[in-house]
């Protein structure tokens, strides 16, 4: 008996813009870039601190700085990221002990991550930022 053989058809390439994400799968993929950011903003943030408690003419200084408009919009990425990040990692902790696994809760709850954290952000900036 002669074996034959099949040969199958596999994509030499594949085309990763084509890869259909689903939503907790993005949420995942923002938490981490979110706390990339974070990590590596903190150390500008230290120095802004820092520099914005030194004195009061450091923080008119400061004052001065956060008004300008790329400033603003730079603080507004950080409080996202920071809002999402927190919102998401509670999220995660949910998960690991097992709350909202299924696939129904899970696609809500990332969508709920991700309005929450826009909508305070949206707080912040209003309180913070104006």
């Amino acid at each position: 008996m002669a074996e034959m053989s099949i040969k199958k058809q596999r994509p030499k390439n594949l085309d990763i813009t084509s890869i259909r994400l689903p939503l907790p799968g993005k949420v995942s993929i923002l938490h981490r870039v979110s706390g990339a950011g974070i990590f590596l903003m903190l150390p500008l943030l230290l120095w802004i601190f820092q520099s914005s408690v030194t004195s009061p003419e450091s923080f008119e200084v400061f004052k001065a700085v956060a008004g300008h408009p790329l400033a603003k919009l730079v603080l507004a990425g950080l409080i996202w990221a920071y809002m999402h990040h927190f919102c998401a990692g509670i999220r995660f902790l949910l998960l690991d002990v097992h709350v909202g696994v299924e696939l129904q809760p899970a696609r809500q709850s990332a969508a709920a991550v991700l309005a929450v954290s826009l909508v305070l952000t949206a707080v912040l900036w209003g309180v913070l930022l104006w």
